[in-house]
């Protein structure tokens, strides 16, 4: 490698965190491979809390930069858990292409050898599960549209049906011109069923609502994420869903109510986020840990702990400070309907299909 790409590792260097003795001496390459992919590498002390030399490690391997909440969400629990000293943590984002992504796996493994490695295939599954299969020790947990992989290669995905309904319900008691813009990623069944569950909710409270559904076809664009939620307001939503991050932004600048997506996103409009639709990776990753600790780790399907009912997603606490009236009887409805999903006395329709006049930006 040439001088200048060590001098540049050595300004940002990838964070070890406690990592086990022997795999320094390969480090600086598989850095220098890392920095050239383009990822940005773990904060200083990721992971390393009170974690002992026996403790379980773990990689994450992130698509997009962790802005992004759909990542944000899987690393915020990762960093918890590492925080809690359950695990050794440390990760690297921004891997914008499959072939970013497979260079990083090969990589981290060859430099780190983690027990676990957790990300998104979305963009690049192939390259995921090939890498999954050359290395049949290490347990592979991505975030994935298919399924699982034997031996290793477990897949998980955000099943957040139940807080948007609860959303959609808020939502429809909110809107007085009775339209509501939605601005999501793309018209896949992880995203498809969110919106469509948000839509159904919204017609519980208000069964005459028109739900507006633009996609973007991308999971990070915020700027074109803003210019959707711009025209759903021009043609009459007064209620937006911000699927994408951008939307909230949008939301502030015309003072209407909005929805977040995967945190809880108050903070970023502290007087228009009514709530949003949390997504907890923790009891993933703990089942994952457990497993890997234990000896018993295999390829499987991990949705359900994402449920409302496994404590892998929640509507974060309402908002009551917005500069909007939220009445009452509103959000004892929609604390009656959680209430209902949590006892198992309703389910949440799932429903991937596409929804129904949905159309694309710039269309």
């Amino acid at each position: 490698m040439a001088m200048s790409s060590i001098e540049q590792l050595t300004r940002r260097p990838w964070r070890l965190g406690t990592a086990r003795p022997g795999l320094v001496a390969g480090l600086t390459a598989g850095a220098l491979v890392l920095t050239a992919c383009g990822g940005t590498t773990g904060d200083e002390g990721a992971g390393q809390a009170t974690a002992d030399e026996g403790t379980v490690s773990v990689f994450g391997a992130f698509a997009t930069p962790l802005e992004e909440p759909w990542d944000g969400a899987i690393h915020a629990a990762l960093a918890a858990v590492a925080e809690d000293g359950e695990i050794r943590y440390d990760y690297v984002d921004d891997l914008a292409t499959a072939d970013e992504m497979e260079r990083a796996l090969r990589d981290i493994i060859a430099t780190e050898d983690p027990d676990v490695i957790v990300g998104d295939a979305f963009a690049a599954e192939d390259a995921v599960r090939a890498v999954a299969e050359d290395f049949p020790d290490t347990a592979f947990v991505f975030g994935s549209g298919g399924a699982e992989q034997a031996p290793n290669h477990s897949v998980f995905d955000h099943w957040l049906q139940d807080p948007a309904y609860l959303a959609g319900m808020m939502a429809g008691g909110l809107t007085e011109s009775g339209t509501i813009g939605v601005v999501g990623a793309m018209p896949i069944p992880e995203v498809n069923r969110i919106v469509n569950a948000f839509t159904a909710g919204a017609q519980e409270t208000n069964p005459a609502a028109t739900v507006t559904v633009s996609f973007i076809y991308s999971f990070f664009d915020p700027a074109t994420a803003r210019q959707a939620a711009e025209a759903a307001i021009a043609n009459g939503a007064d209620v937006l869903f911000a699927e994408r991050d951008g939307v909230i932004a949008a939301a502030e600048e015309n003072g209407l109510p909005v929805f977040g997506m995967m945190v809880d996103q108050v903070d970023q409009a502290p007087e228009h986020v009514v709530s949003s639709l949390v997504w907890d990776m923790r009891p993933t990753i703990e089942a994952v840990v457990a497993a890997v600790g234990d000896g018993s780790y295999e390829a499987s399907n991990l949705a359900e702990y994402s449920f409302m009912v496994n404590g892998g997603s929640s509507l974060a606490p309402i908002n009551t400070a917005t500069v909007f009236p939220i009445p009452e009887e509103l959000i004892s409805r929609v604390e009656e309907r959680q209430a209902a999903i949590l006892d198992g006395s309703f389910v949440t329709p799932v429903d991937e299909a596409e929804p129904a006049g949905s159309t694309t930006v710039g269309e």
